[in-house]
């Protein structure tokens, strides 16, 4: 196989390892299977097309040609045969635009949805083209890393934290294994190669620069993935998650698990959750407040109520006052304010905040108001750490007062967008049948409310089943069975059904209170319920889900208990505020909390530990064992000066001279080979501390030169300058002459030296001989080149032992 048919091949093993991310993104695995067929179909167009010695147009085209038959053959519109037809892209336009639809819809992980599924295999089949073209065609395959390093972006751009750490290494190791490739392939092309010593070297036997660039290269991933671990102010990382406690904020199936809550109300699934952490703290002048709003789900499908993105105004604008528009100018306002506190655990793009609010302050970031979805939203800040005073109206109306609203005309915009539901003939005439007999729009909002009661057989469960073929809907309310997603979507569709204005509603309940006006909120408040909108007094709540299980839950007037339904208020007693008037049942700040839309009990003391109060000292163990690791090489250079001096200082020689050795006139004694050790430690000692005040060394001078010049450029006099000549004699003799200097003081010498050395260096040459001495530095790299040269030798040994045993050099000797 040529090499440029080769290279092709490794160009789609290398995009689908750089695919390796999106195994974040889908909670199967049917998008790899799919972009395994595509890549394999691209890859054989494109050996065909080489083998054909197309040019390179025709092969551009018989790769997407391929891409375009893996897709039709994937994702078929029903009307193809083999070949793609004009329907087959008609419905391909309809898998992006659900695609779109989805993305605003789910959080990651996201199911197998057709139109997410297509818009990656499409991607993923488009990089593999300009992967394989950049490659095999231009030879420039290290620009082929950024269309492969698109596919990593688009995980990066879905969480807000960082995403896992194993995929990138596979990316990585995909896009090295393409680089090493197209280099091998180039050197082989040159012909025979041939070694220093002018041996043949087989064409298969890597050669010493190849090596040395696989070992950079592998070095270089290494560092990557490893230095924000040794990093404490680097956030999101693999440190991170190990040093915190729970994973996040879960909300049924759109728990995300990294602090963050999906806005999608699914009609089924199963609810899971994880420890309870605190996550948000209340302190509002409100006596009973209702619950804290952060988002809304408004897109209904058959599989729930998605939500569109939030558009709005920046907060430097200001706030709309609600009771100055027409659509709520029926109701009463109550203005309040509230400090809200949101714990780190609690990294999101939407804030929570009390519904209507007309001031907000102490925000950190840029953020904006949506004024349809009553939303605060940023599109770079989150929520985490933040904390902010909200100035707020609470509505006041009974429900007298919203029997008075009128329907909304069919060509109503509010009307035409949020009365939208599927076709569904059980939904609609179950909603039907409840609706029969009620004139006003409030009225039928609370007949379909009042429904899902224990009496009609509804109650509160973790997890949902289908039934048979039908519907998510029609299943749920057959089965009665469910957790506040289900409660939530499900009224919302039956209230649209019965054509008025519905939409999910995304915060968390009261909390426990601690206080009068203060409230902790936890993870486990997390909660979903219906907004209905009424003409004249906007969107107001209404909560199906029971009561007795959603801990901190509140009921109003016109929407009470169902299991307990409060009376109404008087119209003397004044109008109702969402928990000014709650029923005394079940969901009341007083009551013993039973269970909760997280699952679980909740704990007796009702207040949960903080469970990151470890997260300090871990942070602080970190800082310390970063600045031990930068101090080790002052601690090393500390540990060697403190060893020459005690050499230069020992103990005095023994009394009686032993001969260890006789040449011709000359005696070596005990006392003379321990003066010469003397001599060579404290000049060893000098040439550091030249090296770490920056003096330049030549090993060519003799000991006299290197001190005279030591004297002359750094400009010591007095004690340093004697001193210094004093260590050159002491070396000078230790080398040539017969007898070495005895009785000597080098090790104050040698104080002397360095402290005239300091005297005339700059703060940041002296700040640096302290803490990172240079001499050690030196040491080091002197000590890893040479191990590094020993063990490449190694390697080359070994290489050429194996080569002997080369299978191909074999058989060409056989012959």
């Amino acid at each position: 196989m040529t090499g440029r048919r080769r290279l092709g091949l490794i160009a789609a093993a290398a995009t689908l390892l750089a695919a390796a991310p999106l195994s974040s993104i889908f909670d199967s695995w049917t998008w790899l299977f799919q972009s395994i067929l595509t890549v394999v179909l691209i890859a054989g167009a494109a050996v065909a097309a080489r083998t054909l010695r197309f040019p390179t147009w025709a092969q551009t085209i018989a790769m997407i040609f391929a891409l375009v038959l893996a897709l039709t053959w994937i994702f078929p519109s029903g009307k193809e045969l083999l070949i793609p037809q004009p329907a087959t892209f008609t419905h391909f336009a309809d898998l992006i635009r659900q695609a779109g639809e989805d993305t605003r819809s789910y959080g990651v992980p996201v199911p197998d949805r057709d139109g997410l599924l297509f818009v990656a295999v499409l991607g993923i089949g488009a990089v593999a083209i300009v992967v394989d073209l950049l490659t095999a065609v231009f030879r420039r395959p290290a620009l082929a890393g950024l269309p492969m390093l698109a596919i990593y972006s688009i995980p990066v751009a879905v969480y807000l934290d960082s995403v896992p750490v194993f995929p990138f290494i596979i990316g990585a190791t995909g896009y090295m294994w393409l680089l090493v490739a197209d280099n091998v392939d180039r050197v082989r092309r040159f012909g025979r190669r041939f070694t220093g010593d002018g041996r043949d070297v087989d064409v298969w036997e890597p050669s010493p620069l190849a090596s040395a660039g696989r070992r950079l290269g592998m070095v270089g991933v290494l560092v990557a993935v490893l230095l924000p671990l040794a990093v404490p102010t680097v956030s999101g990382g693999l440190l991170t998650r190990l040093t915190q406690s729970g994973s996040g904020i879960g909300l049924g199936p759109g728990g995300t698990g990294n602090g963050q809550i999906n806005l999608f109300a699914a009609l089924s699934g199963q609810l899971t959750q994880n420890a309870t952490i605190n996550i948000i703290k209340v302190r509002t002048n409100e006596r009973e407040p209702f619950y804290l709003r952060f988002g809304v789900a408004d897109v209904l499908n058959a599989d729930g109520v998605g939500n569109t993105a939030p558009r709005g105004n920046p907060m430097s604008e200001g706030l709309a006052d609600p009771s100055t528009q027409a659509s709520t100018d029926r109701a009463t306002y109550t203005e309040y304010e509230a400090e809200i506190e949101v714990a780190d655990g609690l990294r999101q793009n939407m804030l929570p905040v009390y519904n209507y609010p007309t001031g907000v302050d102490g925000l950190k970031g840029n953020w904006s108001y949506d004024g349809g979805q009553q939303v605060l939203y940023s599109t770079k800040s989150t929520t985490g750490n933040q904390k902010y005073k909200v100035t707020y109206l609470r509505p006041r109306y009974t429900a007298a007062q919203l029997r008075t609203a009128e329907p909304l005309d069919e060509s109503n915009g509010l009307y035409r967008e949020f009365t939208a539901v599927p076709a569904d003939e059980a939904v609609q005439t179950r909603v039907d049948e409840l609706i029969e007999d009620e004139d006003t729009d409030y009225d039928k909002v609370r007949a379909i409310y009042d429904s899902f009661s224990s009496k009609n057989g509804f109650k509160y469960n973790l997890s949902t089943q289908n039934t048979g073929t039908a519907s998510d809907i029609a299943a749920f309310l057959q089965n009665k069975s469910g957790y506040c997603q289900q409660y939530a979507a499900a009224m919302t569709w039956m209230v649209r059904a019965a054509g008025i204005p519905a939409r999910v509603a995304f915060g968390f309940t009261r909390g426990t209170a601690l206080d009068d006006n203060t409230y902790q909120i936890t993870n486990r408040n997390a909660h979903a319920w219906t907004e209905v909108y009424l003409d004249g007094f906007g969107w107001v709540p209404f909560d199906a889900t029971p009561a007795g299980n959603v801990q901190g839950s509140t009921r109003s007037s016109w929407a009470p208990d169902v299991e307990s339904p409060a009376p109404e208020a008087s119209s003397s007693a004044g109008a109702a505020a969402p928990g000014a008037e709650s029923s005394a049942a079940p969901g009341g700040v007083e009551r013993p909390e039973q269970a909760n839309d997280g699952g679980g009990t909740a704990l007796d003391e009702g207040v949960v530990p903080d469970d990151g109060s470890w997260t300090p000292l871990l942070v602080v163990a970190g800082i310390a064992l970063f600045l031990a690791i930068l101090l080790i090489p002052a601690f090393r250079r500390a540990l060697l000066r403190r060893r020459r001096h005690a050499a230069t200082t020992g103990g005095p020689a023994p009394a009686v001279s032993s001969t260890s050795g006789v040449a011709g006139d000359i005696t070596v004694t005990t006392e003379s080979a321990r003066a010469r050790e003397d001599a060579h430690a404290a000049w060893d000692e000098l040439i550091d501390t030249m090296v770490d005040f920056r003096v330049p060394v030549d090993p060519t001078e003799t000991p006299r030169v290197t001190t005279q010049r030591l004297v002359r450029d750094n400009l010591l006099t007095d004690n340093p300058a004697e001193a210094a000549a004093l260590l050159g004699r002491a070396e000078e003799r230790a080398r040539y002459a017969r007898q070495p200097m005895q009785g000597a003081e080098l090790t104050a010498a040698l104080r002397q030296v360095r402290t005239g050395l300091a005297g005339t260096a700059t703060f940041r040459t002296k700040a640096r001989a302290t803490l990172i001495p240079p001499s050690v530095l030196l040491s080091w790299r002197l000590t890893i080149a040479d191990q590094s040269g020993r063990a490449a030798e190694a390697m080359s040994r070994l290489r050429e032992s194996a080569s002997r045993f080369n299978p191909r050099r074999l058989l060409s000797r056989s012959r």
